[in-house]
């Protein structure tokens, strides 16, 4: 069955009911050179509240604090059939130390000035955004614990960070009693599907809904790079290509994307979001345009139905090597040496 905005997702081990495509609203606001102006921001709101979504994703950060002010005008009528999202760590004050990073000063002040903006009194998601390796996971687990205690945040979740320390805290939080990661956000779409080999399984194994962002590659898997564009394409072109995106690999599983695309009559982006809604440990891709006419293509992927051989065809061009001790675990020779001629059925 196609799903639809109001198909609602359980968010990990929490009973949050979210909607299987999120708002992404980094694109709220054009202080970064690019973006949406306030009234196209609030038609990119209306349409997917409209819809029938309710996972507002957003970072006390994005466009320099205007997307969280534009979100606290937005939601004054509908704010509590909302799930609201935001992040702390990135630093909001260059030169000072203390405006960023995971710590309990950073994360009090963040939530703080998130909760001013946000025209709210409770966020129902805290994300850790990225990880610096610095403060002790048990401050940043006992802060987050202080803050649901207290009623400020509803649930806690984490984001860019290595998958052996988000077990770790998850073990820490579930043995001390402290509120509890219920999500992980990681970059995730059929260029990037190196979470497969640990960050996707461990989510799934300890209870925490994978929230991808940048499903569509930054627009390479939209189409819109060519192995022969033309110079006015070559500032955008170059952008990404800084960032490792526009290379033969990408390029290559952009080409499978827009035949299948092609075959089923619909638009790259819908192909290849359509493709991280199948994994089903992911619980809802971010979706980030910047107009509603982009919006309402990518709303169409909820509405993509794969045949078999068309899945094939996307899997194996964007296949990636597992790794150690992946590879050797999955090899004949040890699932031989291991179960020998026994059929086991390894589903859950």
């Amino acid at each position: 069955m196609p799903l639809t905005l109001d198909t609602y997702r359980l968010l990990g081990r929490s009973g949050l009911r979210v909607s299987p495509l999120a708002l992404g609203t980094a694109t709220f606001g054009t202080e970064w050179g690019w973006g949406a102006e306030p009234d196209d921001a609030r038609k990119l709101f209306d349409t997917y509240v409209e819809r029938g979504g309710n996972f507002i994703d957003t970072a006390g950060t994005y466009t320099d604090g205007s997307s969280e002010r534009l979100l606290g005008e937005f939601t004054r009528g509908n704010r509590e059939s909302l799930v609201l999202a935001t992040k702390y760590t990135t630093l909001s004050r260059p030169g000072d130390p203390n405006s960023g990073g995971p710590h309990r000063k950073s994360m009090f002040t963040s939530v703080e000035t998130s909760l001013r903006r946000l025209n709210t009194d409770y966020l129902d998601l805290l994300y850790l955004h990225v990880w610096d390796d610095t403060t002790p996971v048990e401050e940043i687990l006992r802060g987050m614990d202080d803050l649901v205690r207290q009623g400020k945040v509803l649930h806690v979740a984490i984001s860019n960070v290595p998958a052996w320390q988000v077990s770790r805290m998850q073990a820490i939080a579930d043995l001390r009693g402290w509120s509890p990661l219920v999500a992980l956000q990681i970059e995730y779409s059929l260029v990037e599907r190196t979470g497969e080999r640990d960050l996707i399984p461990m989510a799934r194994e300890l209870g925490l809904g994978v929230v991808p962002y940048s499903p569509l590659a930054g627009g390479v898997l939209t189409g819109k790079y060519r192995r022969d564009d033309g110079p006015a394409e070559s500032t955008r072109r170059s952008f990404n290509a800084d960032l490792g995106l526009v290379t033969e690999r990408n390029l290559a599983i952009a080409d499978v994307v827009r035949e299948v695309a092609a075959e089923l009559e619909c638009t790259p982006a819908q192909v290849a979001l359509a493709w991280t809604l199948r994994n089903p440990g992911v619980t809802a891709p971010i979706i980030g345009a910047r107009t509603t006419a982009q919006l309402e293509d990518n709303l169409g992927a909820l509405a993509v139905a794969f045949t078999p051989a068309q899945l094939v065809r996307l899997d194996e061009v964007s296949a990636i090597d597992p790794g150690y001790p992946h590879a050797m675990l999955a090899s004949d020779h040890i699932r031989k040496v291991t179960t020998g001629d026994l059929k086991i059925d390894s589903r859950r």
